[in-house]
């Protein structure tokens, strides 16, 4: 199997994909829902069909002696109870396919994400990624209940309103009682529908936090198994689906009274017609009555004001296809399910003959690491070094399984880290990241790993960090992660404290520190989690500090320059 092809950033790559694959996914995306959109096509057509024969009925009404009477009244009441019907199940079969095809997609996108190669991920970006898990995803479920208003059905009602007044000042009166009527139902609905919008939007809120985290913080949540299955099936899968079900009902609520508004509409034609049979009228103002109110009909459905929503949806389901599409490949045996062997360090880790390079920027060279020979044993301390650029963070992005070596291979006490078992591997080490992300609820596995001894076993820890005064622990998470950069790296330390996990990775912790706790985690934190038996692989430009290492490993330009061997007793002592 050949090397995946890793484009460096700034590569000018991300062209969408195929018109016929996106086509493909908006199909994949829809087919579940396919009996509950032929049931809405039908019953929508069934009282289309209904309202036509209304239309019909109340034209018979007009041509024929004695007005509505006998068989014709029974046909008329069932007519509109049909379309009654017709529109209310056309309406709220949409409104299903809509809610639950939004759930859906939420789900598989985030399962995309925290199943996609962190390469990919990191290729995508987060400021593309971002406007398509909230406003394209958010434009699907708006378009499933677009009723709003538009200003060009308003201004047509209101010109038809006067219309009317100047034809009879009787007539329009017994009109103004009937939208009295309808515009108190559409208000209830509205307060109601509109309290179950609210509380979804503070979901929303919750949701797009959730987002935030398993987009920033990927790595981690690849490096921790359980953090990840909490944060989807405990977060994201939860609040996606109090979202469906209360926006669910409050729709529901508003297709109700829009559907009862439709009713009173031909109700009201009903008692015009019945005015005109017990009074004398002029045939010009009952038939223009009857055929303003049947033309205010079709500014009332908004299909003018539909049609652009409708246009917005479908770009949004082709951003969302294509974002689908980019991360259908996702990383070969990656777990959602905690598992119960969890693995160990025994005697080493080994990079053998490891390689990775880069694809060349446009005029550029490519950036090659390796390859790599290293093996790193259980309770040592090994400081990585070099200039900028040199392969520092793509060494350790290899060490952790984050990406998976093009030549060579890496090893675990002797036996090779496969596919099927690179998720197992990464399950031990701890990291904290230069660009790391803070989770404010711990997982811990080791010492204080039960919920209800957390708080004793992180307020030591805390303390001796100089934090306690701003950040407690309470039902099994951090009080509070609004602190400084220097502040959020301890308290990222304090993860790493209690998660006891064999190997713990710091990229560049200490440059956000002052010099007093820069000269804690050198002196005294780094040689205890040692004499603990830990294995420590710390990047740092601190030279100072350089000599309480049991090896430094300098890179240059993608290799291991210099490999130095553990200082003097006599020097560690100093």
């Amino acid at each position: 199997m050949p090397p995946p092809t890793v484009v460096a950033p700034g590569r000018k790559e991300f062209c969408m994909t195929s018109s016929s694959g996106q086509r493909a996914e908006i199909g994949r995306l829809l087919k579940p829902f396919l009996p509950w959109i032929v049931l809405s096509a039908i019953t929508g057509i069934g009282a289309g069909a209904a309202t036509v024969a209304l239309l019909a009925t109340i034209n018979e009404v007009l041509n024929r002696p004695g007005g509505m009477a006998g068989g014709l009244l029974l046909t008329f009441i069932a007519l509109c109870a049909a379309a009654l019907v017709g529109r209310c199940v056309s309406d709220m079969s949409t409104n299903l396919v809509g809610q639950r095809l939004v759930a859906q997609v939420r789900k598989s996108l985030a399962q995309k994400i925290l199943s996609a190669p962190i390469d990919a991920l990191e290729r995508y970006r987060t400021h593309r990624l971002m406007p398509v898990l909230t406003q394209d995803v958010d434009m699907i479920s708006d378009v499933a209940f677009v009723l709003a208003s538009t200003v060009i059905a308003l201004a047509i009602a209101l010109g038809c309103l006067a219309y009317l007044a100047i034809l009879s000042p009787a007539l329009f009166g017994l009109l103004l009682v009937a939208l009295a009527i309808g515009a108190t139902i559409q208000t209830l609905a509205q307060a109601r529908g509109v309290a179950g919008f609210w509380k979804a939007r503070d979901h929303e809120e919750r949701l797009h936090k959730a987002y935030r985290g398993i987009s920033e913080g990927a790595k981690e949540l690849r490096m921790h198994r359980a953090r990840r299955l909490r944060m989807f099936v405990g977060q994201i899968e939860r609040i996606v689906d109090s979202i469906r079900d209360i926006n669910k009902l409050a729709i529901n609520t508003y297709v109700m009274a829009t559907a009862f508004g439709s009713a009173l509409y031909f109700l009201l034609i009903a008692l015009i017609l019945g005015w005109a049979a017990l009074r004398s009228m002029e045939p010009a103002v009952l038939s223009g009555f009857v055929l303003v109110l049947l033309f205010l009909k079709g500014p009332m459905d908004q299909i003018a004001g539909a049609l652009p929503g409708v246009g917005r949806a479908k770009v949004a389901f082709q951003r969302i296809a294509d974002l689908s599409e980019r991360f259908a490949t996702a990383e070969p045996h990656l777990h959602l399910a905690q598992s119960a062997n969890e693995p160990g360090l025994h005697d080493a880790i080994e990079l053998r003959g490891v390689r990775y390079a880069f694809d060349a920027p446009a005029g550029g060279e490519p950036f090659t690491l390796g390859p790599i020979d290293l093996r790193l044993r259980r309770g040592e301390l090994v400081f990585v070094v070099g200039d900028n650029g040199s392969g520092k963070t793509t060494l350790i992005k290899l060490l952790l399984g984050l990406y998976p070596p093009q030549e060579g291979e890496l090893r675990l006490d002797g036996k090779p880290v496969t596919p099927q078992t690179r998720d197992d591997y990464r399950q031990l080490f701890t990291t904290v990241f230069a660009d790391f992300y803070l989770f404010e609820d711990l997982a811990a596995n080791g010492e204080g790993g039960a919920m209800d001894t957390m708080p004793q076993a992180a307020l030591p820890y805390l303390e001796r960090l100089e934090i306690a005064h701003k950040v407690s622990v309470k039902d099994g998470a951090f009080s509070t992660v609004d602190l400084s950069t220097g502040q959020r790296k301890r308290l990222a330390l304090v993860h790493a404290y209690m998660e006891g996990r064999p190997v713990l990775v710091f990229d560049e912790w200490a440059a956000d520190q002052d010099p007093t706790f820069r000269h804690l985690f050198y002196t005294e934190l780094l040689p205890e989690l040692r004499a603990k038996g830990h294995l420590l692989v710390v990047i740092s430009h601190d030279d100072r500090y350089f000599h309480l290492a049991d090896r430094v490993l300098r890179m240059r330009a993608g290799r291991i320059e210099e490999d130095s061997a553990r200082a003097s007793p006599e020097s560690l002592a100093a």
